[in-house]
């Protein structure tokens, strides 16, 4: 099974040199790093380089246009597509444990995890992980009948970004590109949380009122954008809904 991981980065030369480090230590390692620069202004490409990793381009600004850059060139000898930013600090064993529960499962088609921040006190990043990250998840399972596919740490089987690459709002800067990919999955392709594929990422969204509040208000134009996938009484009709506690019930990667 071969295995890229998608890092799309924008000025963030600095966190981006601990998240190579990160994965060049993996236990099992990736077939392919594919850092996607986003037009920095920084030294985020010669960290990338340094590194030893694959840099590509992509001059339109957002993170929807980077990630999905870097989906596609994956898809050419990938099977799976794994997905961190550039202040996700991976695991030793991240890469091992995605391998081991993609390979037991056939049906497994998606798998995603939650988040351990660090950079801020006890109280922001409780918050961050049980709140935003936690509470984006219990509410997107809710509505959408899957859980919500973290964008920070997750993986996919090539074919499913295959069928959906084209479906996706890809050139929209202004929405969140895991909800869009979340909205335009189904039950049948096998998306799965498990609670304890955790990933090491920055606490920044959470570190502001503003910073948090744009991130919240995104989702009002991402369900707009893809309107009227993801209306609940649309998705229900011959795909049949996922119950909160089934959603997050989560497989064990090993």
């Amino acid at each position: 099974m071969r295995i890229a991981v998608v890092v799309p980065c924008r000025d963030d030369a600095d966190v981006l040199r601990s998240c190579l480090a990160a994965l060049a230590v993996q236990s099992r390692p990736a077939d392919r790093v594919i850092v996607v620069d986003n037009d920095s202004g920084d030294d985020s490409v010669e960290v990338a380089r340094a590194a030893g990793v694959e840099v590509r381009h992509e001059s339109l600004i957002g993170i929807w246009p980077a990630a999905a850059h870097g989906y596609d060139a994956a898809l050419a000898d990938c099977d799976l597509i794994a997905r961190i930013d550039a202040d996700s600090r991976p695991h030793p064993d991240w890469l091992q444990r995605l391998e081991g529960a993609f390979s037991a499962d056939p049906s497994l088609g998606v798998l995603t995890g939650g988040a351990e921040m660090y950079g801020a006190n006890a109280l922001l990043r409780y918050l961050g992980e049980h709140w935003y990250i936690g509470g984006g998840r219990f509410w997107i399972n809710l509505w959408l009948g899957i859980p919500l596919v973290y964008g920070s740490n997750f993986a996919m089987r090539a074919p499913i970004w295959g069928r959906v690459r084209t479906e996706v709002d890809r050139t929209n800067p202004h929405i969140h590109d895991d909800l869009d990919l979340t909205i335009r999955l189904r039950r049948a392709d096998g998306v799965r949380w498990d609670r304890t594929l955790t990933m090491p990422v920055s606490a920044r969204p959470v570190m502001s009122v503003r910073a948090l509040a744009r991130r919240v208000w995104r989702v009002v134009p991402t369900f707009a954008a893809s309107w009227p996938e993801g209306a609940a009484w649309r998705r229900s009709r011959g795909y049949p809904q996922q119950s909160p506690d089934e959603g997050e019930a989560g497989v064990s990667a090993t």
